[in-house]
């Protein structure tokens, strides 16, 4: 299958590329960069010298019709207005990194984005792409939206719990460390290293726009509304994402029975994995050992005096939190094996 890449030479766009390259099922076509046109990819992406002789172009509607089957837009929220629908004329596929069309309500965006949207209709076109929530719909869309890294790691967190009302949906608070990546490849004054290096610093205690995507998704799984709060801190990290989340137990329960829901409701999803251990260093998940990897593991500690759930989640903010699942979605959609290109361990250690 032929796929390109709209805004490759960005972090994410390259993650996008070194897992493409060795896909099996792949052919990488077109790799374009406003910037960096008639650049080899390895010049932006040093990594990925001698794996690839292709050279960033410009976007080119026409040349993405001849040239793909599918395309990933990596480019900046709001940037893919300029062609979206233009490309999503033309019958490929598409897959968007972007918080452009993650959202089912248009009148969302105005409240969390600060924008009308300005394809509301073809923003109906869109799947949310969770495969471990919507795997039956995206195998049938040929238009998917990637979540953002938060609210990915977040949901997963609280999905099974949800969707079988075990914890109250009202009171749930999630307390989110993000490496410096999560960022994006532009420099800002917060991300020049005198100012970001050593810090732990509470960047948004609420109203983070991933918010709405979470609310979204739990609400559809729970058939009621849920309203979470959402805290989000940069780390002196460069990647990876570590979610804790706080929820109010219904009525008493077993760990054991937590675990059952747990596993029942992942039973089909090969990226999940539950990481509670009595003993050792990993006891509970940690971004450091997912580095790399399209995973997602997920644990849970139970304050029984407190009925209180505390559900810990992490993943590789870049990869499950981005190109990872985003390759996931394209597997699905093209009827691959949902882990090709994929199905590696973390990189340990870093």
């Amino acid at each position: 299958m032929k796929v390109g890449i709209i805004g490759a030479s960005g972090f994410v766009g390259g993650e996008l590329l070194r897992l493409l390259i060795n896909h099996s099922q792949v052919e990488l076509t077109i790799a374009t960069s406003r910037t960096y046109k008639g650049q080899f990819l390895y010049k932006i992406h040093p990594n990925l010298k001698g794996f690839t002789d292709l050279k960033f172009s410009s976007f080119d509607n026409s040349k993405v019709l001849d040239n793909c089957d599918l395309v990933f837009t990596a480019a900046p929220h709001g940037s893919s207005f300029e062609f979206m629908n233009q490309l999503a004329n033309t019958g490929v596929k598409i897959i968007d990194m972007s918080a452009d069309y993650r959202l089912d309500n248009s009148l969302s965006y105005d409240k969390w984005y600060g924008f009308a949207h300005p394809y509301p209709d073809l923003l109906k076109k869109f799947t949310f792409g969770l495969p471990e929530i919507n795997r039956e719909s995206i195998k049938s869309s040929n238009y998917v939206s990637t979540p953002g890294c938060t609210a990915l790691t977040s949901i997963l967190a609280l999905a099974p719990l949800v969707n079988t009302n075990i914890i109250d949906n009202n009171d749930i608070i999630i307390d989110a460390k993000v490496g410096s990546s999560g960022a994006g490849v532009k420099p800002t004054i917060a991300s020049h290293h005198a100012n970001r290096y050593g810090v732990i610093r509470l960047y948004k205690p609420y109203a983070h726009r991933h918010t709405a995507e979470i609310d979204q998704e739990l609400s559809k799984l729970s058939d009621t509304r849920v309203t979470a709060s959402l805290s989000v801190h940069s780390v002196n990290l460069v990647r990876g994402i570590l979610c804790t989340s706080y929820a109010h137990i219904k009525n008493a329960i077993n760990e054991v029975d937590i675990w059952k829901n747990f596993r029942q409701f992942y039973s089909d999803s090969p990226f999940i994995r539950f990481i509670r251990d009595k003993k050792g260093l990993y006891r509970y998940p940690d971004p450091k050992i997912l580095i790399g990897s399209n995973f997602c593991d997920i644990g849970f500690a139970y304050d029984k005096s407190a009925s209180r759930l505390i559900v810990i989640s992490s993943s590789d903010n870049l990869i499950k939190g981005a190109a990872g699942t985003a390759i996931q979605n394209m597997n699905l959609m093209s009827n691959f094996e949902e882990t090709e290109s994929l199905w590696t361990p973390g990189i340990h250690p870093l």
